[in-house]
């Protein structure tokens, strides 16, 4: 049987104590409630309907690009009433599964297991024990059935001695849902429509209600201030730093590791710490990755070395290639095979071909290097007037002094030489020598100048 998803995200979050709603504070660089979007569009559900309020225009403009219904609930009146809001998208004969929009941990494998338990069960819950359940509402059983919810403040002592826990998170059929949320009354303290009736509800109809439940308990933990916030972040850190010594990588410290986005590693890698790990990016086997790098969707090939403080973004580094320290590397750049970019080096839009180097203080952008050239320090293609970019070419073999400006569009051939301080706006011919700067003058009785008192 088709499912579909229904995601609570309508709370103000009022203890986040910011004017961007709860649900888009960033784990990973990733608003918290698309974390949970992701996970159950990885696990086949039909459709997700997402139950706003607060911040709705904020909400509608991050998620502008996922296929989701949107379910106003203008006043937040409890979770049976924010349910109530995707009625009409719901339809008798799907299954239903109720998320909540601030617990992004919430790993696919135990959304299956949850799925799994709802086939052999009316009514399927997520529940998970806690060594202190004080505050939480209390998994009540017969036998291997649950009966009831009790909130803590309504609960018995013996029944607080519970440590099972509800997670808000469940799945039944549509119709029963439909049927019992019709029935819901705010009848209580709060003058609120509590979901969690729909379990008392059940259970008189005699529908069978079993529980399925986490491999942990912080895949479950909701977010309400800037503390979870953080250990939300740090556990996920830690997961993704586990996964990756799993696969083989060295770690200098697993606690100084950022991974924002998906990496895929090969063999003994070695990251250094302060790393931070962004969109897609793919790291070869025997890669060497310095302190207080940052990569964002880029590829990093077998045997290359990133030196320290080094920004590789939206970039490709060959085999046995060497960047940094302090190197720049922006879209668009491309090292090929056992090249090397230096400290302070930039390169935007630039190809270096194999073997060769920049190694100081160089700014390459919108230019093709061939292979074995040597590009000295200070070097300086200039690739825009003000309007326009073009492109500089510097074939096999070139050597480039230091201090030189190469202005665009304009190719230095094979094997050539460009003299150190030289400006070069002309084509420089295969294996020619290109000085280009003014003649030195030497002044005899130059009068240096002297602080004035």
């Amino acid at each position: 049987m088709t499912f579909s998803v229904v995601v609570l995200a309508a709370g103000k979050g009022t203890r986040m104590k910011s004017s961007l709603p709860k649900v888009l504070h960033p784990i990973a660089g990733k608003p918290m409630v698309k974390h949970i979007i992701d996970t159950v569009r990885e696990i086949g559900a039909e459709n997700v309907h997402l139950v706003y309020g607060h911040g709705g225009d904020q909400l509608q403009e991050r998620l502008s690009d996922e296929a989701l219904s949107w379910c106003l609930q203008s006043e937040q009146l409890g979770t049976g009433h924010a349910v109530q809001q995707a009625v009409p998208h719901i339809k008798d004969n799907e299954d239903v599964l109720i998320l909540v929009g601030d617990a992004p941990l919430i790993k696919p494998d135990t959304l299956q297991r949850l799925i799994l338990v709802k086939r052999s069960a009316d009514l399927a819950l997520l529940t998970v024990e806690l060594e202190d359940p004080t505050g939480m509402g209390r998994i009540v059983r017969d036998g291997d059935n649950v009966v009831a919810i009790v909130e803590h403040k309504d609960a018995t002592e013996q029944q607080r001695q519970i440590k099972e826990i509800n997670t808000g998170m469940m799945m039944m059929a549509g119709a029963d849902l439909k049927r019992w949320l019709s029935a819901l009354n705010n009848n209580n303290a709060q003058g609120e429509y509590y979901l969690t009736d729909v379990i008392e509800m059940a259970a008189k109809e005699g529908k069978t209600i079993k529980a399925a439940h986490p491999d942990t308990a912080v895949e479950v933990e909701g977010i309400n201030n800037r503390m979870q916030l953080a250990n939300i972040e740090r556990a996920y850190q830690r997961e993704q730093a586990n996964t990756l010594m799993m696969e083989g990588v060295t770690l200098a410290d697993p606690a100084r590791l950022d991974v924002r986005g998906k990496v895929t590693v090969g063999q003994d890698v070695f990251i250094d710490v302060n790393v931070i790990i962004e969109g897609n990016v793919n790291i070869g086997s025997n890669v060497r990755i310095g302190a207080n790098c940052h990569l964002i969707d880029c590829d990093i090939a077998a045997g290359a070395v990133i030196e320290a403080n080094s920004i590789v973004e939206h970039a490709n580094v060959g085999e046995n290639c060497s960047v940094g320290p302090f190197a720049r590397l922006r879209p668009g750049a491309v090292m090929e095979s056992s090249s090397k970019v230096g400290n302070f080096v930039e390169m935007k839009k630039t190809i270096l071909g194999k073997g060769s180097k920049a190694n100081h203080l160089t700014y390459l952008g919108d230019t093709i290097v061939g292979e074995k050239a040597n590009i000295g320090a200070g070097t300086i293609t200039c690739n825009y007037d003000g309007v326009n970019k073009s492109q500089t070419i510097i074939k096999d073999g070139a050597f480039i002094g230091s201090n030189s400006s190469l202005v665009a569009p304009v190719t230095v051939g094979v094997n050539a030489t460009v003299g150190a301080g030289s400006v070069v706006t002309r084509e420089v011919g295969d294996e020619e020598l290109a000085i280009a700067r003014n003649k030195q003058r030497n002044m005899q009785g130059w009068q240096r100048p002297v602080k004035k008192s």
